[in-house]
């Protein structure tokens, strides 16, 4: 009797021995499951990963002058990433940083005037950003990108009419690159820019309408 309690009790004690086992078994390959999934989900993410290149890229704009003519500048220093599958376009993510201590319109006293605390008050925020919410195939190779456009500390959002991205190429130093052009219209007083001056007219010196334009190019390095 007392053998047969034994017997039944190293079975039961291999029993559970044998389902704690399995149990510590199966929740390992769960998680390297769960790991290898999460290494690879990394691994996607940072093969579509490309670095905005900022001597190749810059934010253009155009405003109009005692409303008869176009005065245009530009922001060089444009950084920050843009996320893009090529069997994907409409997977695309951006996250961009513009300097904007860099604006130039060709004419010193301007631009000083421009980073003053009456335009951008550089001092201040010398940065302005954009990071994109959604993308909307337009079709013929364009895409619109809605996103939140940052100036002066004042959040906005903006639609992006994109041209692009454009093919893959590689340039001659092995790395890889995609360019895109952009246009899109804001208001400045959105963004607390209302400094301004009335003619006789009744006409104002500078318009409130803003047309801006970028030109990007982004790359990812040759794998060493």
């Amino acid at each position: 009797m007392k053998s047969a309690f034994k017997t039944k009790k190293l079975n039961s004690t291999f029993a559970l021995s044998s389902l704690f086992s399995l149990s510590a078994i199966l929740a390992l390959g769960a998680t390297f499951t769960v790991t290898d999934n999460a290494a690879q989900a990394a691994g996607a993410a940072s093969a579509n990963l490309w670095n905005i290149d900022s001597s190749h890229s810059d934010a253009g704009f155009a405003v109009k002058h005692l409303m008869i003519s176009n005065v245009k500048g530009t922001f060089t220093n444009v950084a920050g990433t843009v996320e893009y599958d090529g069997k994907n376009p409409n997977s695309i993510k951006v996250d961009a940083t513009i300097d904007t201590t860099t604006v130039n319109t060709g004419d010193k006293g301007r631009d000083e005037h421009l980073r003053g605390a009456d335009f951008f008050d550089t001092e201040k925020f010398p940065k302005m950003t954009f990071k994109s919410k959604k993308v909307k195939s337009l079709g013929k190779g364009k895409v619109a990108i809605t996103g939140d456009l940052t100036i002066k500390g004042v959040t906005k959002e903006v639609v992006l009419t994109v041209d692009g991205p454009s093919k893959e190429v590689k340039d001659p130093w092995g790395n890889t690159k995609i360019a895109a052009s952009a246009t899109t219209k804001i208001q400045r007083k959105d963004f607390g820019i209302s400094y301004n001056k009335v003619m006789d007219n009744g006409g104002t010196v500078i318009s409130d309408d803003v047309a801006i334009t970028l030109e990007i190019e982004a790359g990812k390095k040759a794998e060493k």
